[in-house]
């Protein structure tokens, strides 16, 4: 299984990188970050579905998308393009990505939330998300047992940053209500088989409290795709791979929430 080898790697470099950066020093970068930016109020707007621009330079079952991209660069274009939030791969061995990365999003795009997109087992990477910038972490429901759930959803609270609960089925998505998530993420994509159900999160969306910000993730190609999610009662979706394969990625975005 695909998410199993990414959680087993995940883990496995855990170790080393707790010896390069201690978590000390990180706590120190991540008390001297500004205040950080509210994904869940930036994605809620009445009337309007909006996006999560994410910058992805490769996934696991299609391999590169764009390699070499610049994050920055990207995340600009995104932001003046209506990106309401931001979303960066940091997970260098199945997705290209690292935290330089998100530390360069920060600095192009100062005023738009951005979300660390990673395989968060551990309190340590949501310090590791504060001090590079991360505004939000996501928090994958099928990684994770209930008690480590509860640990790392606390641990947010604590660190000041919002948690993205992804789910990606009905029992899932009692487990992120149960835990009170503020952001719940309906992954349309099987992080076991890495099939698409591209109407999964339109029938799961009616056992999400209406308070909760909802938001669709994977497989939104186009304008007709965030439409009908704004039909089905969603609040936002998670674009990647579809702005990334673009010529110009922040036309991409601007033509689908047009």
């Amino acid at each position: 299984m695909i998410l199993d080898d990414i959680l087993a790697r995940t883990r496995a470099e855990l170790p080393e990188r707790k010896q390069q950066r201690s978590s000390a020093e990180l706590e120190r970068l991540a008390g001297d970050r500004a205040p950080v930016r509210s994904l869940r109020a930036a994605l809620r707007r009445p009337g309007q579905v909006t996006a999560i621009a994410e910058f992805k330079r490769r996934s696991p079952s299609l391999g590169w998308i764009r390699e070499g991209a610049d994050a920055g660069e990207i995340v600009r274009a995104y932001a003046s393009a209506g990106a309401a939030a931001l979303s960066v791969l940091t997970d260098e061995p199945f997705f290209g990505g690292t935290l330089a990365d998100l530390g360069r999003a920060r600095e192009a795009a100062i005023a738009t939330p951005i979300l660390r997109k990673d395989f968060i087992v551990d309190e340590y990477q949501i310090v590791e998300a504060r001090a590079a910038g991360a505004d939000a972490v996501l928090l994958i429901v099928a990684a994770l047992d209930d008690a480590t759930l509860r640990a790392l959803f606390a641990a947010c609270s604590r660190w000041g940053v919002e948690a993205l609960v992804e789910t990606h089925d009905a029992g899932e998505v009692e487990r992120a209500v149960a835990l009170g998530a503020g952001i719940i993420g309906i992954n349309h994509r099987d992080l076991h088989t890495f099939t698409l159900d591209r109407e999964l999160a339109a029938r799961l969306r009616p056992g999400i409290p209406r308070d909760t910000v909802v938001v669709a993730e994977s497989g939104i190609r186009d304008a007709a795709d965030v439409a009908r999610m704004g039909q089905a009662g969603l609040d936002a979706v998670l674009v990647g791979e579809a702005l990334m394969r673009a010529d110009d990625p922040g036309a991409k975005l601007a033509e689908l929430l047009a």
